[in-house]
Formats: structure tokens, C-alpha cells, sequence
């Protein structure tokens, strides 16, 4: 459809081909507050749309400010609408009034015609028909057709489809669904220097190059009249005008805010008054910007005072402002400042976090949150340099392969399932330590230890079994949840050197009592060296029932938090008893 230009319209084109600035107008939503008691005000899932229905006299007084502002355009409190439709959220505002969509788009344009109107501005002020970037999903397409319907019988001078963010391939056919309504395009994007940025400056999606340029290329292509950028911090807008002008002659413009929304309210940025304002909107305009507004948290005030500025300054040519950045900018635009390291005390690194590198083969269980916790007990500890070890059960090798990384001498490594042996070995070469490693299959039942170990690490399973649903088997039935810890707890006596200490992982649905006196017996203490509370797994809730009967019947607990269960693994740190300590003092160690 050949696109047709209202009177309007054609001024704002006189006035871009003649080099003078187009003044926007600022934000509808957050000026709705000043005006407003009601609590939508504050409310703005929507950004000020739900106003259209319940107080459409605080819209058009809006409107009003930013036409005695002087603003070339004014743009419908709109915006919303097709998020409105992907949410399906305008059919629960609770009004007696018209609440279809349809009609909320008449009453926008209805009202930002009669602000101008009133301000004696019908000849000179035009007015865009505002709309998101959420009209690129779901329903968008039968949207703009509705749209197209709605704008043949009361048409706006343009339509502003504003904060889009990425470059769907739909995009492009959205954007031609509305060049066919025959009314000009205008589109906005938050975007900068270094790519995508969010409304409170934060970058996302890595460094772009070229990408973004060539896409306003292909904008330009396709017929649209003016490429911006809007809704990003001020700070973030230097440069990206230059930028774009090695890509495209369109008309260029910026509209960033002062501020954002949250769940405790609006944001709004500090010491930038209107004077303020002014001066960067005359700093942009330098750069070779063309249009020119406001978003989030500019008011009329800020914009009224641009335009002052920006009519008494010498009108700037559309050209790149090549002093805007050094070579080093433009060749590194992504290239961020150095930032402090974050250690530990040792000095070593947690960000990234040196975790070892493992792989999970099939039917080997990954290490669950106790394993984790133990993890970093002996990574964050450094235990293990110089000592021989020994980890029982191993699985993937994790709390060994972290011994041998810490320094230990040599570590064995145990488990009866020859998958997790394998897994081990894998882990132990891919993290460069195979050679300090000996991996074996081994029953902890009738394993006698062959040698005495400085440090000894087990994390292995602890789930109680109802006998009743237990499979027959060699293995004794796991009423209490305690094999194979019990075991690895009575070996400690043969395979714990004089000086050693053990680390063994304990879950609390499993007795304290009962494992203290088993210590006690074989002459060892323990304390509690780490603790950590997590949800209850989904491997254990199958085993809830027996896991409650134990509970009943022992000092065996965990906690809850409502209706949901947790808990908690303590990493028992265990060595040989002084003489002098009794089995009694034993019991209170916990």
C-alpha cells in the first residue's frame, strides 16, 4: 500500500529535511502518578493503559503538558495494548466501562487528538500511535490487521513501535504488516554501543559488531522513516547515533529514561533536573541526533527545557560526530574494565569456581547436594596436600579427584559398582590426576583395609527401606537407611591412621546417637565440620512412609518449612579419642 502523509506529517518531514530537531514527548506512565490518586497509577503492569479505562481525563492531561511543552509529536498512551492481548490480562480489570482493545486504541488516538487540539495545535503537532514489541508474538499479526481496520476510518500521522529488543526473523514481517497499513513507520530499539541493554543499563547477548547496523539497512529498505533509540540510561546513548550513520541515511533519534519500574515502585535517576536534561539532549544532538524526546521519568519539564535548548543551537548536520570515541572505543566498544578478582583466603579463585571437570556415565549417580557440601569443605580447606587418602564409594570421583588436586600423595579410591569405577578413572585423567589415583572394586561388607590413611572421605547412600517392598537379595535389608554407612564407620578403626581424620557425610534422617555410639565403640570422636539444608530429594520421597517410621522409633528428624520437607547432611569430621575422653562425652560431641 502506498503510504500517505497527513499535513502533520509532512511538517515533521519539512522539518528533517530542513535540519531542524523533532522534539518528542516524554513518558505517559510515570507521569500518571503526579495526577492520579488511584492505585493503578502505581500499578503499571501495563505502563499507564489500564488509565485509558478508568480515568481517561488524567491521560488527556498528560498529553496537554507535553503540548504546551511544544513537542512536533505526541505519542498514545498505547503502548500496553499488545501486551494486554499476549497476556490476556484487560478482561480482569474490574470497570464498568469498555474495556476491548479495539476501543482502548480509539480512545488513545481520541485522546492525544484532543490535547492537541486543545493546545491549538492541530497544524503543527503530530501524533504516533504507540505500540510494543510484544506485537511481534503471539496474536500480533491478526492485531496489526484489526489495527489496519481501526486506522481507515481515524489514522494516526504515524506509528511508533518502540523498545524492541531482539531481531526476530518475524520481525521483519511484522514490521512490512504495518508499512502495509500505508501510514510511516517509525521504529525504537534499547540498544547501545555494546548490543542489547535493559531499561537499568545492563547488557546482555555479547558483543554485535556490524549485526545491529545491518539490520537498520534493511529497515531502511523496506520503507521505514526513522530509526531510534529509546527506554536505556542516558549514559548509555552517547555514540550510538555515529554509529548507526555508517549504516543508513534514515532520520535518526534518542529517547532514554530517567528511571524504572519495579516491585516497590518507581525509580528514578538522581540530580537530573531539566537544566540537565537539556544539556545532554544538546549533546546528543551534536552527535547528529534528529529526533529527540523522553522516556520513563521524563516529564514535560525535562522536554520543555530541551527544546529550548535545541532551537537556539546551530542545526547539526546528520554526520557521524567522529570525536564521540577514541579508536580504541570504536574498535573495542564491549571491552570492560578490569574487575577485581574474587578469592578466597588462600588466594585462589571463585569466580569462575575451579570445579573439577567430570562427566556422569549412565547409571553412575551424579553428585547429590551432600556430596557438593563435602566437596567444598575439602576444596575450600585445601585437605589432602601431601597425605594419602582414601575415598569410599566413590561414584564419579568427585571428593577423591578434589583430594588429589588439593596435593594429596596418592589417593584410593573404592566403590562396589564397576560403573563408578570407570566413571572415576574417566574423571581422575580428565582432570590430570590419574597418575596420583588407584581406582578398585570393592565390597565394603568383607573388605579388610590393606593400609592406614591420613584422610579418608565417604559420601554414600543412606535410604531407609521398607522391608516389606525390599527385593530379595544377599544384602542385608536397610530398615534404618544406615548401609553401607555402618560399615564405613566400623572399618574406620583398621583404616584410619594414628593421626588421620575422616570425613564421612551423614544425613539427618539417619540416627545421631546410633552412629556416635558405633565411634565411640572403636575408640573415635566426631564433630560436625559443615552442614547444609536443602529440599527434600526426589529420589527419597518414595521412601517417605519408611522414612517417618524411622523417624518415630529413633532420634532420626528433619525439618520442614510449611508444608515442605527438607534436609539437612552434616560432614562428620571424625579422629582417633584421646584416652582420657569417655564413650559418655562421646555422645554430646554432636
Amino acid at each position: 500500500m502506498q503510504t500517505t502523509h497527513s499535513p502533520q506529517y509532512g511538517r515533521i518531514l519539512d522539518k528533517l529535511g530542513a535540519g531542524t530537531c523533532v522534539v518528542l514527548d516524554g513518558a505517559t506512565a510515570t507521569e500518571l502518578p503526579h495526577l492520579s490518586d488511584a492505585e493503578h497509577a502505581v500499578d503499571e503492569r501495563l505502563w499507564g493503559t489500564r488509565a485509558l479505562v478508568e480515568e481517561a481525563s488524567v491521560v488527556l492531561d498528560v498529553h496537554r503538558g507535553y503540548v504546551v511543552a511544544g513537542c512536533d509529536v505526541i505519542s498514545t498512551n498505547t503502548w500496553g495494548l499488545p501486551s494486554a492481548l499476549l497476556h490476556g490480562m484487560a478482561p480482569r480489570w474490574n470497570s464498568t466501562q469498555p474495556v476491548h482493545w479495539m476501543d482502548l486504541a480509539r480512545r488513545g488516538l481520541r485522546l492525544a487528538r484532543q490535547a492537541v487540539s486543545d493546545g491549538g495545535r492541530d497544524d503543527s503537532c503530530a501524533v504516533a500511535f504507540s505500540i510494543n514489541g510484544d506485537v511481534d508474538t503471539g496474536e500480533g499479526d491478526s492485531t496489526i490487521r484489526l489495527l489496519a481496520r481501526l486506522f481507515a476510518n481515524e489514522p494516526p500521522d504515524l506509528i511508533l513501535l518502540e523498545t524492541l529488543t531482539v531481531v526476530r526473523a518475524s520481525l521483519f514481517a511484522t514490521v512490512q504488516s504495518l508499512l502495509d497499513t500505508g501510514i510511516p513507520v517509525w521504529l525504537s530499539f534499547r540498544r547501545c554501543r555494546h548490543g542489547l541493554c535493559s531499561v537499568y543499563g545492563q547488557h546482555w547477548g555479547g558483543p554485535e559488531g556490524d549485526a545491529f547496523g545491518r539490520v537498520a539497512t534493511r529497515f531502511e529498505q523496506m520503507g521505514i522513516d526513522a530509526l531510534m533509540i529509546n527506554c536505556i540510561p542516558p549514559d548509555h546513548v552517547d555514540g550510538m547515533v555515529s554509529y548507526l550513520r555508517d549504516f543508513t541515511d534514515l532520520p535518526l533519534g534518542v529517547y532514554p529514561n530517567l528511571g524504572y519500574y519495579t516491585d516497590d515502585g518507581w525509580r528514578f535517576e538522581p540530580g537530573v533536573g531539566s537544566a540537565e536534561y537539556a544539556a545532554m539532549a544538546q549533546r546528543w544532538r551534536a552527535e547528529g541526533a534528529q529526533i529527540i524526546g523522553g522516556c520513563c521519568g521524563v516529564g514535560p519539564a525535562h522536554i520543555g527545557a530541551a527544546r529550548e535548548l535545541l532551537e537556539q543551537a546551530v542545526p547539526a548536520k546528520p554526520t557521524p560526530a567522529a570525536a564521540s570515541f577514541s579508536l580504541p572505543d570504536l574498535l573495542l566498544p564491549c571491552e570492560p574494565a578490569p574487575a577485581p578478582a574474587w578469592t578466597d583466603r588462600r588466594g585462589r579463585s571463585l569466580y569462575p569456581l575451579p570445579f573439577p571437570d567430570l562427566v556422569t556415565d549412565a547409571g553412575v549417580v551424579a553428585p547429590c547436594s551432600a556430596s557438593l557440601m563435602a566437596w567444598r569443605h575439602l576444596y575450600d580447606q585445601g585437605i589432602g596436600a601431601h597425605q594419602r587418602c582414601l575415598d569410599v564409594g566413590c561414584g564419579t570421583g568427585i571428593l577423591g579427584i578434589q583430594l588429589a588436586l588439593n596435593g594429596a600423595s596418592h589417593v584410593r579410591a573404592i566403590d562396589i559398582d564397576k560403573r563408578a569405577v570407570r566413571n572415576t578413572e574417566t574423571n581422575a585423567n580428565r582432570n590430570g590426576v590419574g597418575e596420583r589415583m588407584t581406582v578398585a572394586r570393592i565390597d565394603i561388607f568383607p573388605w579388610v583395609p590393606e593400609e592406614r590413611y591420613e584422610v579418608i572421605v565417604a559420601s554414600v547412600d543412606q535410604t531407609p527401606v521398607d522391608p516389606e517392598q525390599h527385593v530379595a537379595g544377599h544384602r542385608p535389608i536397610d530398615y534404618w537407611g544406615r548401609t553401607p554407612l555402618d560399615p564405613v564407620l566400623t572399618k574406620l578403626a583398621d583404616a584410619l591412621a594414628p593421626e588421620g581424620v575422616a570425613y564421612v557425610v551423614q544425613l539427618s534422617i539417619l540416627s545421631r546417637r546410633r552412629t556416635v555410639e558405633l565411634l565411640a565403640a572403636a575408640g573415635l570422636e566426631v564433630r560436625v565440620a559443615e552442614y547444609a539444608v536443602f529440599p527434600f530429594p526426589l529420589e527419597l520421597h518414595e521412601h517417605r512412609a519408611q522414612i517417618d517410621r524411622v523417624e518415630e522409633l529413633s532420634d532420626a528428624t528433619h525439618p520442614r518449612a510449611g508444608d515442605h520437607h527438607l534436609l539437612v547432611a552434616y560432614l562428620l569430621e571424625i579422629r582417633w579419642r584421646p584416652a582420657a575422653t569417655s564413650m559418655t562425652e562421646s555422645l554430646v560431641t554432636l
